[in-house]
């Protein structure tokens, strides 16, 4: 394969939006599920329903209702064992997201791959959820993921569709 020493001359290749985009947001969700497993491991050895009574407290939120607690009561569940596992997943999460962000970034096709079997893999969790409550977020995130895997799968077909019709040439 020669290498021409004019493209450096040659206008760079155009980026990607879309793959920008959906990177960007890979990223962001990585830097959440990170925070959420730091927020876990920060609750090691701490009485979490006094730590969530005292959040309410400083948050101004009436402790009285079923809301809170509800979520006081799930909160006595949790323990240090329990905190350290769901820190972990977190950080499993959070690490997948980052390469497929960082991936889909650079625009690899392996990144691509990824993304498509990992987002067509929670579909049929998130379908289920929607139907077992509509909510706002759940509604968007679906949305949002589907339209993800429909561009990904585009992306992906098109790019076999060009090595099958150059490699028959």
């Amino acid at each position: 394969m020669k290498v021409s020493p004019f493209r450096f001359f040659s206008r760079p290749q155009r980026r990607n939006k879309w793959l920008i985009l959906i990177a960007a947001f890979k990223l962001a969700q990585a830097l959440l599920f990170a925070a959420v497993g730091i927020g876990a491991l920060r609750l090691l050895h701490k009485d979490v329903g006094d730590e969530l009574t005292r959040l309410a407290d400083h948050l101004r939120f009436n402790t009285e209702t079923k809301f809170v607690n509800f979520i006081l009561e799930k909160a006595a569940l949790l323990d240090d064992h329990l905190l350290r596992r769901i820190g972990a997943i977190f950080f499993i999460y959070s690490a997948l997201d980052l390469i497929e962000g960082i991936g889909l970034y650079l625009e690899k096709a392996w990144a691509e791959y990824l993304t498509l079997f990992i987002t067509a893999s929670f579909l049929p969790w998130e379908i289920i959820e929607v139907f077992r409550r509509v909510t706002f977020i759940r509604v968007s995130l679906l949305a949002v993921n589907t339209l993800v895997l429909l561009y990904l799968l585009k992306l992906v077909t098109d790019r076999g569709k060009r090595a099958h019709s150059s490699s028959g040439e």
